[in-house]
C-alpha cells in the first residue's frame, strides 16, 4: 500500500481519547487495517450527515454509531420510520459469513451484543404513548403538520396570543377547536379588536384542516401528559446509555406529523437543557432518519428556527445526525453546521442524479488519493467516504472507508420480541393513562352557558355584548371537585384521569378559572408576559405546560 498513504490515515485518525470506531481507510480495494477511522467522543456533538443511496448501508451505520455510543454511556435518540431498528436490542450472528470475513478484513475482534432499548409511539401500539400539548407545540410546528399557508399560520399565531392573554391553556386539539369557534362567533368578535381579526373562511380552513387530522387518528397525539425529554437521557445502572426508538411504522403516511415532532423534541431539547460548553462525551445523539422529511415545503421561518437549533443546540451537549438519501436533501444552511461526514455511495442514473453527485463531490475536501466523483459511484454496501473532527476541531482526511459490522442484529425482531420490548419499557405505564384536565374547552364552553343563562333572564340585554361575568351564586372553591361543564368532544373512547378548576367570579373571559390545580399553577406562568417568555424556538411555549 502507498506509504504516504498510510501515513496520513494514521495520523490523521490517531486520537489520545475514547473515539468511535467506523472502520478502516481502503485505496484501490486494499484496506489499511493497521489505520483505523475514528469519531472523537468529544465531537459528536459536532453533529453529523449520513447520506447514500437506497441499500448501501445507511441504517447500519446508524445502528455502528448508536451501539458505540450506548457503550459510551451516551443515551441515543433515534426515528425508526422504517421499523428495522429494533435490531439494535439484539446481538448479531457472530458466525454469519460476512460479519466473520468483514471482521478479518479489519483486524478486529467481533463481539456481538444486544443494546437497553425503549420503544415509543405516536399512535401507542408500538410503545409508550408520547404526547405533547398544543400549546407546546406552537402555531409555526402546528402549522407545519395541518399544512397550512403563511397567512393561516399568522392566524393561528393569533389565537395562541389570545388564549395565552385569556389564560385558556390549550392542551388537546378539542381545546384549538373550541376557541376557533368562539372566536369566528357574534360573542367572541368583540374580544379579537385589539387582535385585528380574521375572515371566517380563514376559519374555516383551519377547522377543516383539524377536522383532517383528528380523522387519521393523529389527536391522541395531542394532549397529557406530555412528553418529558429528560427521559431521552437515561443511563442503566451499569452505565450504558439507553437508545430510544421513535417508531414510526404505523404512522408513515402522516409523514409530517413525525417529521414534525421530530422537530418538537429537539427544540424541547434546546429550551430546557442548560449551557455545557465543550464536554468528554455528548449528553444525548440525537438521529432524524429520513431527514428530507423535516425540509420538505418548510417555510422560511421555520428554516431559520432549525438552522438556528442546529448552530446552538452543540453547546447544550446535544449532537443531531441527518440520516438521508443525499447531501442535498439537506438544506445548505444546515448542513454547513455538520461537522461529521459519513457518505455511502451515490448513484448517477439520471441527470438529476447526475447534477446532484456534482453537488455532492463539491461538499468534500480535496484528496490527492481518491477521485470524490468516482469513488462515491463505485463503493460498496458497507463502505463510505468519511471525515470528521478531530478534537482540534479539523477536519479529519478524506478516507474511502470499510465499516466495521454492527455487534447488534441487523434485522427487526420478531412481533413476539417487539411485544416483550413494549411491555418492558419503564415509559409505557408512565404515559399510559391521559390526563384531561379542565382547559380552554371547558372554560369557554363554561362561560358561554353561563352567559346563555343570564340572557335568558335579561332578554333585552343586547345581541353581541362582551360575554358578562358569573351568575352570582356561584359556589365557592370546594375540596370536591364539581363535574365539568361539558365533555371534550372524542372520535374515541378514552381512559381519563381528571383535574377539576376552582372557580372565582371576574370580569375577563377566563378569569373564572382563578387556580386549575396545584399542577397547572406549577406549569404555567401568572402573566402573559411571562408566558410569552417561554416561546423561544418554533414560536412554542416550552417547559412544561
Amino acid at each position: 500500500m502507498d506509504e504516504t498513504f498510510l501515513e496520513e490515515m494514521s495520523e490523521g485518525y490517531a486520537f489520545d481519547e475514547p473515539s468511535l470506531l467506523l472502520g478502516a481507510p481502503m485505496l484501490d480495494g486494499e484496506v489499511a487495517a493497521s489505520a483505523p477511522v475514528r469519531l472523537p467522543l468529544s465531537m459528536v456533538n459536532r453533529h453529523g450527515l449520513v447520506a447514500g443511496a437506497t441499500g448501501t448501508g445507511k441504517t447500519k451505520t446508524l445502528q455502528i454509531l448508536a451501539g458505540q455510543l450506548s457503550d459510551a454511556g451516551v443515551p441515543v435518540f433515534v426515528s425508526d420510520v422504517k421499523g428495522d431498528l429494533t435490531g439494535l436490542s439484539q446481538p448479531g450472528d457472530a458466525t454469519a459469513g460476512p460479519i466473520v470475513e468483514r471482521a478479518q478484513q479489519l483486524g478486529i475482534a467481533y463481539e456481538a451484543r444486544g443494546h437497553p432499548v425503549e420503544l415509543l409511539s405516536l399512535s401507542g401500539a408500538l410503545g409508550a404513548q408520547v404526547r405533547a400539548t398544543v400549546s407546546s407545540f406552537g402555531p409555526i410546528l402546528l402549522g407545519k403538520v395541518l399544512d397550512l399557508n403563511k397567512t393561516q399560520v399568522s392566524v393561528l399565531t393569533l389565537v395562541f396570543a389570545y388564549c395565552d392573554d385569556q389564560r385558556l391553556p390549550l392542551l388537546d386539539l378539542a381545546d384549538l377547536r373550541t376557541t376557533l369557534k368562539f372566536l369566528s362567533s357574534d360573542e367572541g368578535k368583540p374580544a379579537l379588536e385589539e387582535y385585528g381579526g380574521f375572515s371566517k373562511a380563514t376559519i374555516g380552513v383551519l377547522l377543516r384542516s383539524i377536522v383532517e387530522l383528528e380523522s387519521t387518528g393523529a389527536d391522541a397525539f395531542f394532549g397529557e401528559p406530555e412528553f418529558d425529554v429528560a427521559d431521552l437521557m437515561r443511563t442503566t445502572d451499569d452505565g450504558r446509555g439507553i437508545v430510544t426508538l421513535l417508531e414510526l411504522a404505523d404512522v408513515m403516511d402522516r409523514p409530517r406529523l413525525f417529521s414534525t415532532f421530530m422537530l418538537w423534541m429537539l427544540a424541547q431539547l434546546y429550551a430546557q437543557l442548560p449551557e455545557e460548553g465543550d464536554l468528554p462525551k455528548p449528553k444525548l445523539a440525537f438521529f432524524f432518519d429520513e431527514a428530507h422529511l423535516l425540509f420538505d415545503d418548510a417555510s422560511d421561518a421555520l428554516m431559520e428556527q432549525i438552522e438556528l437549533t442546529a448552530r446552538l443546540i452543540r453547546s447544550k451537549g446535544v449532537g443531531v445526525y441527518f440520516v438521508t438519501q443525499g447531501p442535498t436533501d439537506v438544506p445548505s444552511s444546515v448542513l454547513s453546521q455538520l461537522g461529521n461526514r459519513v457518505q455511502h455511495a451515490l448513484r448517477a442514473h439520471t441527470p438529476e442524479d447526475e447534477s446532484n453527485l456534482r453537488k455532492t463531490v463539491r461538499t468534500f475536501p480535496k484528496s490527492e488519493h481518491y477521485d470524490v466523483g468516482e469513488t462515491l459511484t463505485s463503493l460498496g454496501i458497507g463502505e463510505a467516504l468519511v471525515t470528521v473532527l478531530t478534537p482540534r476541531g479539523v477536519p479529519t482526511p478524506l478516507a474511502a472507508t470499510r465499516l466495521v459490522p454492527p455487534d447488534s442484529l441487523m434485522d427487526a425482531v420478531d412481533d413476539a420480541t417487539r411485544g416483550q420490548l413494549t411491555e418492558a419499557g419503564s415509559l409505557r405505564t408512565k404515559y399510559a393513562e391521559v390526563v384531561d384536565r379542565a382547559s380552554a374547552h371547558e372554560m369557554i364552553t363554561a362561560r358561554l352557558n353561563g352567559a346563555a343563562e343570564v340572557v335568558a333572564g335579561d332578554p333585552s340585554g343586547p345581541a353581541g355584548a362582551p360575554l358578562p361575568p358569573p351568575p352570582s351564586g356561584t359556589p365557592p372553591p370546594t375540596s370536591e371537585p364539581a363535574p365539568k361543564s361539558q365533555p371534550k368532544p372524542s372520535g374515541r373512547a378514552k381512559a381519563t384521569t381528571k383535574k377539576k378548576p376552582k372557580v372565582d367570579s371576574g370580569s375577563g373571559l377566563g378569569d373564572d378559572v382563578k387556580d386549575i390545580g396545584v399542577g397547572f399553577a406549577k406549569d404555567m406562568l401568572t402573566t402573559a408576559d411571562g408566558r410569552r417568555t417561554l416561546r423561544t424556538v418554533f414560536g412554542a411555549l416550552f417547559g412544561k405546560k
